[in-house]
């Protein structure tokens, strides 16, 4: 993967950005009608009030751009950087009050990215030299699955599956309705398109040995102590792909990396991350000359 990650293509977020808009302008800015004269221009400055991974920049551009295309959009940072607090991200020049406008919006936009990006970057950095990697989940906000799994990906994490369309994963659910672990697994590697490989959920010693016996070379340890992980990867990690998950946390993530486990999946990475603390403030005496 390069990095930074490649922004998901615009059908996959302008529906949400224009939703976004509409919610908060509805009929229009009564506050900035009341208290701006028309004419007013002026220069703005997002900044970073903690530090943080930035994300989510062209997100603010395009909430500006669709409020006032004659609105200038000046980065000073790029998604993948990280700042420190106080570091200043972008300029918007141009009238004041489409400029205020879209702030909520680009606000919420870039805060909710910088602070799943930067979820990440806590998990990956606390995992380095490990050879772990910290994997996503489908426990995303709704309707922001896209942004949020390329906000992982620009924190340094790795993406799992986007849906149910492109990835085969025997949960509890799967294997219980099947009858057990081998007749799910029998199922699903006879039945699965050859381009999607087949992972399985396990909660123990015995069903993870079960499941490679029947085949399988990928499995999900679900909320397994790092002891039962690393009895586990000491027999089977040759063997299969281990991805660990359940209950992970800053404090025991090295922990559970440390057992030899190739991925740890997190859902906090996603359901769980703080909003960063970005804010936007009007220069004194900015103007767009």
């Amino acid at each position: 993967m390069s990095f930074p990650p490649q922004l998901p293509p615009r059908t996959a977020w302008e529906p949400l950005l224009r939703l976004a808009l509409a919610e908060d302008l509805g009929a229009g800015d009564v506050t900035s009608a009341i208290a701006i004269d028309a004419t007013a221009r002026g220069v703005a400055r997002i900044e970073a009030r903690e530090a943080l991974r930035v994300c989510g920049l062209p997100l603010a551009r395009e909430t500006f751009a669709a409020v006032d295309p004659a609105l200038r959009f000046e980065p000073a940072a790029a998604d993948g950087d990280d700042v420190r607090a106080g570091a200043t991200l972008a300029r918007v020049t141009g009238a004041l009050r489409p400029i205020l406008a879209g702030e909520r919006t680009a606000l919420n936009f870039l805060g909710r990215m910088c602070g799943v990006a930067s979820q990440a970057r806590r998990f990956v950095e606390a995992v380095r030299g490990t050879g772990a990697a910290i994997v996503d989940t489908r426990k995303t906000l709704p309707g922001w699955r896209a942004l949020d799994k390329y906000a992982v990906a620009v924190g340094g994490g790795v993406n799992h599956r986007m849906g149910l369309f492109d990835g085969v994963l025997l949960k509890d659910n799967h294997v219980a309705a099947a009858g057990g672990v081998a007749a799910a697994l029998k199922s699903a590697l006879a039945a699965a398109p050859a381009h999607l490989r087949v992972q399985i959920e396990v909660e123990s010693l015995d069903q993870a040995r079960a499941a490679v016996e029947a085949g399988a070379d990928f499995l999900l340890l679900d909320n397994r102590t790092p002891e039962e992980l690393a009895e586990i990867a000491a027999e089977l990690r040759g063997r299969a792909l281990l991805e660990a998950s359940g209950g992970v946390t800053l404090a025991n993530v090295r922990a559970i990396a440390a057992s030899g486990v190739q991925r740890i999946s997190i859902g906090a990475l996603t359901h769980s991350a703080p909003c960063a603390d970005v804010a936007l403030e009007l220069e004194p005496g900015g103007d767009d000359t």
